[in-house]
């Protein structure tokens, strides 16, 4: 999955709050390549309640990497600004797409997820996660946590899915959007200029 994760213009630090509403994007895109990865692995992921739930226990996951990867770069008011608008804006993503297709209002999913996001943060505190990432149990929590989601045939082999592939490739991919996104030099361009000689 190719992501876009550098500022048009980048001649000033942005803030936290404009930081985390670049991420959210990115975020939410990630999520839902694991889903349909997930989906394409032969794992039944039915439309409702289902893929939602998915999509759920997934984008708090990458809340916790990209809050965790805050606490490494930035002041505690910082990170908590950066955190708060970056739970915002997904969970009213996530809230207008389960509006549409399940009806209720926005609201109503906003809360639940923002509930979901911080009973599994609580949670997800036991566990480490330094410069090279999270540990083994913190991404083992994810699988447990998509255990609740699976159908029963699927409960045993989803472990595997998440720790081996979805997980490792979406915390590589928040790892780098947030270090793009936090850098103020220009983008290098791509391009070299060959001359005709």
């Amino acid at each position: 999955m190719r992501i876009k994760s550098h500022w048009f213009k980048s001649e000033r630090e942005k803030t936290p709050q404009e930081i985390a509403g670049a991420l959210a994007f990115t975020i939410w895109r990630i999520a839902d390549n694991a889903l349909k990865n997930t989906r394409k692995a032969n794992f039944e992921i039915a439309i409702g309640p289902q893929y939602f739930s998915f999509l759920t226990e997934f984008l708090v996951f990458l809340i916790q990497v990209a809050d965790r990867i805050a606490f490494r770069q930035l002041s505690a008011e910082a990170r908590f600004a950066f955190t708060s608008a970056l739970a915002n804006r997904v969970a009213e993503t996530l809230a207008e797409n389960q509006s549409r297709l399940m009806g209720d209002s926005i609201a109503v999913h906003k809360q639940h997820f923002i509930d979901k996001l911080n009973q599994r943060a609580g949670e997800y505190a036991d566990f480490n996660y330094g410069s090279d990432g999270p540990d083994f149990a913190f991404t083992r929590y994810l699988a447990y946590c998509m255990r609740e989601v699976m159908d029963e045939k699927d409960v045993e082999w989803v472990i595997d899915q998440m720790m081996s592939i979805e997980a490792p490739e979406a915390v590589d991919m928040v790892e780098k959007t947030m270090r793009d996104l936090y850098e103020t030099g220009p983008k290098q361009s791509r391009r070299t200029t060959v001359s005709g000689d």
